[in-house]
């Protein structure tokens, strides 16, 4: 009889609904819209913490439906005219306001729970090698959110029997979290918002993805959790209450939830977004080195990461990288990356390095230790003509052929045919003792950031 009436409430509500919505408008998303998180190393199912930020992402818009849905659900007594001849029945008002919420919140986190199903069959499906539980937190928090965002909207609708209360709750709803919601900028490394961060924070969605060694610390968590658990009561006690001062007191909830998590929540953003030290491990074979969340690609980089290290130890002699490693250094887009002498840099979104066969690795791992990018390359950054042409002379002279172009990035191939046609026809004139020192003089410049490498191997001077 108990699991009857649940069965029943679900048939006769609009929660089914509201969890399909949810669902279906989740995956057209991912699937239909283009953006980062159908790209190269961001993309939403290469690994658990990606998988877990974007769907909670995608809160910018799935919370503010979870909340006019909640409050179409909250209107349903007052549709029917049968609030009088409820409130006369023997059962108590709290009762079906857990079975009206309770419905309603398994609807929308079912809903959301499948959806981080299918992300995890594709990251199986794909090889992850690195498993963890880190991300759970994450989506346990974004389901949480629905739920309270459907609680509250019913008890504000069931307070505030309109039919303009859905829209204008889903509307306000979408004005909050885009208000409060923090974003990737291009000067800052970590995501910023136009209000406090503590207080964007209140904010359900995430920032976009842009790199996924980074999570959210504990106390954002927690913090999180303490506000929606209070806007859950608040929307529970707005369903039960008739009387305007208790109303008024059904507030407290979300009040004090809030007054609690600005409490706990972080001011500084470098607390809010963390390195996950787990996923950024270093796994190595010999010198060549990536994180545990990207182990699966190191039998295909090892073997050319070595070659390559080879190829320069002959180029550079004593001056040359005797390491490859993935980067774990987080950084502004544009941003100038680390500059260790004494490795060359792994960085996945450059698509040389992260979408290069093994038969070509070899090339663009020598061109990226020979003239290490100040500016890099990769989804949202084109770096400059200049490095790609330096690049591919330097690359060229090692391998004792025609410099070529690099392709499959943002850059000009024509563009960089221009600046190479020149500069190595000067280049491939001079003695061989000559052009190893201008080699040297370029990875130089390129290591400290402090030259115009292409002119130095034309044999100009630096900036």
């Amino acid at each position: 009889m108990n699991l009857r009436i649940p069965l029943i409430e679900l048939k006769r509500s609009v929660a089914p609904w509201a969890g399909a919505v949810v669902l279906v408008a989740a995956l057209a998303f991912l699937h239909l819209i283009p953006g980062a998180w159908a790209q190269d190393s961001t993309l939403w199912t290469a690994q658990w913490t990606s998988m877990a930020l974007w769907t909670r992402y995608l809160l910018v818009f799935l919370w503010p439906i979870a909340v006019g849905l909640g409050a179409l659900q909250g209107l349903r007594d007052h549709r029917s005219a049968m609030a009088e001849l409820l409130t006369s029945t023997p059962r108590p008002t709290r009762h079906r306001a857990v079975l009206l919420a309770g419905t309603t919140a398994f609807a929308l986190v079912s809903a959301f729970v499948l959806l981080v199903l299918v992300g995890a069959v594709r990251i199986l499906s794909g090889g992850a090698s690195f498993t963890h539980l880190g991300w759970l937190p994450i989506s346990l928090v974004a389901a949480l959110a629905l739920a309270a965002g459907a609680a509250l909207g019913m008890g504000v609708a069931r307070t505030l029997p309109s039919v303009l209360t859905p829209p204008v709750l889903a509307l306000s709803a979408f004005l909050f979290v885009n208000f409060l919601r923090q974003v990737q900028s291009s000067d800052h490394v970590l995501p910023t918002s136009a209000a406090p961060n503590a207080l964007s924070l209140l904010s359900p969605p995430v920032a976009d993805v842009r790199d996924t060694l980074l999570t959210l610390s504990f106390p954002v968590h927690l913090g999180q959790t303490l506000w929606l658990l209070g806007m859950a009561a608040t929307g529970l006690a707005l369903l039960t209450v008739t009387r305007p001062r208790a109303r008024l007191l059904a507030l407290t909830p979300l009040l004090a939830g809030g007054a609690l998590a600005l409490l706990v929540l972080p001011a500084d953003p470098r607390d809010t977004y963390v390195v996950d030290r787990a996923a950024a491990a270093q796994v190595c074979d010999g010198p060549v080195c990536v994180t545990a969340a990207r182990q699966a690609r190191l039998d295909t980089l090892a073997g050319p990461g070595k070659e390559a290290l080879r190829l320069l130890r002959g180029s550079l002699g004593d001056r040359a990288p005797v390491a490859l490693r993935e980067t774990t250094v987080p950084r502004a887009i544009s941003g100038t990356p680390e500059r260790p002498r004494d490795s060359v840099l792994l960085d996945f979104s450059d698509r040389m390095i992260g979408q290069t066969e093994s038969g070509r690795l070899t090339r663009a791992l020598v061109g990226q230790g020979l003239v290490p990018l100040c500016h890099p390359r990769s989804t949202i950054e084109s770096g400059t003509h200049e490095e790609a042409a330096a690049q591919a002379v330097a690359t060229a002279w090692v391998f004792g052929e025609e410099p070529r172009p690099i392709e499959g990035t943002m850059l000009s191939t024509t563009d960089q045919e221009n600046l190479i046609r020149p500069v190595w026809k000067r280049f491939a004139a001079l003695p061989r003792d000559e052009q190893r020192e201008r080699i040297g003089a370029a990875h130089a410049a390129a290591v400290s950031c402090s030259g115009d490498p292409l002119a130095l191997l034309n044999g100009g001077g630096t900036w």
